[in-house]
């Protein structure tokens, strides 16, 4: 067994864990992203509007991955919107 395996053997149980609480919290963390990226627009004045929405759709994108990994479905999220 390699090192790589060995660590991935090792965070198995933390990645089980993050993806149930991204899971149980998906709402709270989505509201988080929105007002950071308010906050963040209105700082820039709207001078990165398009940037900011896509970082989060990406992270909102991501964090869906996370908290749905497991869930049984056995179909992936469907991928964010197009800009």
């Amino acid at each position: 067994m390699g090192f790589l395996d060995s660590l991935k053997a090792k965070l198995a149980p933390a990645k089980d864990k993050v993806s149930n609480l991204a899971q149980q919290h998906e709402g709270k963390i989505e509201h988080g992203l929105d007002k950071a990226a308010k906050a963040v627009d209105s700082k820039t004045k709207g001078k990165y509007s398009s940037r900011i929405e896509s970082g989060t759709d990406k992270a909102k994108h991501a964090l869906d991955r996370i908290a749905h990994k497991g869930d049984g479905s056995g179909t992936p999220p469907p991928p964010p919107p197009a800009p």
